[in-house]
């Protein structure tokens, strides 16, 4: 436990490009298992997917692929450019920086790669086929980050109403061994109806340890899904429009 623990610490600090053991002392330390945010908003909006790496990805793929098509298909059309040339020439050295022996020209010139356009064609069509190859790739990894988020969020849903019942468990297995044991102190119970009381309460609190754990992890993963946090992206959002 301790090996898979410090080791899982190490990987954090490499992620976040620190030493493997910049984090141990900090995240060696017992301390309560986080608190979860009070809700989560309903209907979180797309955009928060592209925080996601894999889509921003495949979204900057599908805009590199489209813009090669125009890339390709500009080698179809004619250029046209303007240039012109300038110098001294004359018969006899001595007349080489005289009036008489400036000369220049100017005109426009036209490049057409007719004799290329079976090539030319040839590259927009696997360009063609690059820019769909890569949006057939984006709307897979869209989907895919969809199904992640909906996943998510049905998990830590269920979880959280598990928790809350399992709340409302401890609450009322605390107050029966309350009465367990005040019927015992009267001697109107037996001793056993004590102890009977107490392991239930003790089982109902391990399962809600354990579902306050499972919460947090759930709410890990939801973020995870989403690229990050959506508290940040909301306040900016709503920055934004406001006056």
């Amino acid at each position: 436990m301790q090996t898979t623990l410090k080791q899982a610490i190490h990987e954090l600090g490499v992620l976040l490009g620190q030493e493997p053991g910049a984090l141990l002392a900090e995240l060696s330390r017992y301390e309560p298992i986080p608190a979860k945010p009070p809700s989560v908003p309903v209907g979180l909006p797309s955009e928060l997917l592209r925080l996601r790496p894999d889509v921003r990805r495949a979204e900057r793929q599908l805009a590199a692929a489209t813009a090669q098509i125009g890339v390709q298909t500009a080698e179809l059309f004619p250029k046209f450019s303007l240039g012109g040339t300038a110098g001294l020439q004359s018969l006899s050295a001595s007349d080489w920086f005289t009036g008489g022996s400036r000369y220049w020209s100017m005109g426009p010139t036209v490049t057409w790669r007719l004799l290329d356009f079976g090539r030319i064609r040839a590259q927009i069509k696997v360009a063609d086929a690059q820019q769909e190859q890569a949006l057939a790739t984006y709307e897979q990894t869209v989907l895919i980050s969809f199904r992640g988020v909906e996943n998510a969020l049905v998990d830590y849903a269920n979880e959280q109403t598990r928790y809350r019942a399992l709340n409302e468990s401890v609450t009322a297995n605390r107050r029966a061994l309350e009465i367990a044991d005040e019927l015992y102190s009267k001697g109107l119970g037996d001793f056993l109806n004590v102890l009977d009381s107490e392991r239930s309460l003790f089982g109902a609190e391990d399962r809600l340890v354990d579902s306050q754990r499972t919460v947090t992890e759930n709410l890990v993963t939801l973020y995870k899904s989403l690229g990050g946090g959506w508290e940040t992206t909301l306040l900016a959002q709503t920055e934004r429009r406001s006056p």
